[in-house]
C-alpha cells in the first residue's frame, strides 16, 4: 500500500512525522510530544535516551528495568532502594531466607564481632570508632589519661602498673626508684635535714 500521507510514521503514534516536528533516534523517527520515556513519560533528548529494541526510555528506567540487579545498583552511589520493580513489569523472586552459622567453632574474629571489649576505666563497651589501644587493653579515647595527672596519653607515651595507665612522669614519681637524688627532676639534687 502507497504512503499517500508523506514522511516518516512516529515510532510510538504511528502518525506520520513533518520534518517541524521530527526528532529522530536509532533510524527511527518520533514526534517531539511522543519523544517520552515509556515508564516515566519524562522528555528525552540524544543524552537522556536509551533504546531497547522498539521501546525509549530515560537512563533511569532503563536502568532499572534491564540493567544489573542487586544492592548499589541503578540508584546512585551510596543509595538502597527498596524499589522492586513491579512498576516495571520485573517479578521479583524471594530467596531463601537468612539462617545464622550454627557452627561452634567460628573465628575470633566473628566472636569479637558479637561481643564488644570492655574499657578497663569506665567498664563500658569500647567500638571501633572510639577505640585505643594501650598496655594490651581496649580504651575509650577520653579515657586514655594518666590515672594520677588526667593528662591525655598515647600509646608510646604510657607506662602501666596494676592495670592502671600513667604518663611517664606520674609513673616514675609513684613507682620509680626511691632514695638521694632521685623523683625531683633532671639532675636536681635536694638535700633535708
Amino acid at each position: 500500500m502507497p504512503n499517500w500521507g508523506g514522511g516518516k510514521k512516529c515510532g510510538v503514534c504511528q502518525k506520520t512525522v513533518y520534518f517541524a516536528e521530527e526528532v529522530q533516534c536509532e533510524g527511527s523517527s518520533f514526534h517531539k510530544s511522543c519523544f517520552l520515556c515509556m515508564v516515566c513519560k519524562k522528555n528525552l533528548d540524544s543524552t537522556t535516551v536509551a533504546v531497547h529494541g522498539e521501546e525509549i526510555y530515560c537512563k533511569s528506567c532503563y536502568g532499572k528495568k534491564y540493567g544489573p540487579k542487586g544492592y548499589g545498583y541503578g540508584q546512585g552511589a551510596g543509595t538502597l532502594s527498596m524499589d522492586k520493580g513491579e512498576s516495571l513489569g520485573i517479578k521479583h523472586e524471594e530467596g531463601p531466607s537468612h539462617r545464622p552459622t550454627t557452627n561452634p567453632n567460628a573465628s575470633k574474629f566473628a566472636q569479637k564481632i558479637g561481643s564488644s571489649e570492655r574499657c578497663p576505666r569506665c567498664s563500658q563497651a569500647v567500638y571501633a570508632a572510639e577505640k585505643v589501644i594501650g598496655a594490651g587493653k581496649s580504651w575509650h579515647k577520653s579515657c586514655f589519661r594518666c590515672a594520677k595527672c588526667g593528662k591525655g596519653l598515647e600509646s608510646t607515651t604510657l607506662a602501666d602498673k596494676d592495670g592502671e595507665i600513667y604518663c611517664k612522669g606520674c609513673y616514675a614519681k609513684n613507682f620509680g626508684p626511691k632514695g638521694f637524688g632521685f623523683g625531683q627532676g633532671a639532675g636536681a639534687l635536694v638535700h633535708s635535714e
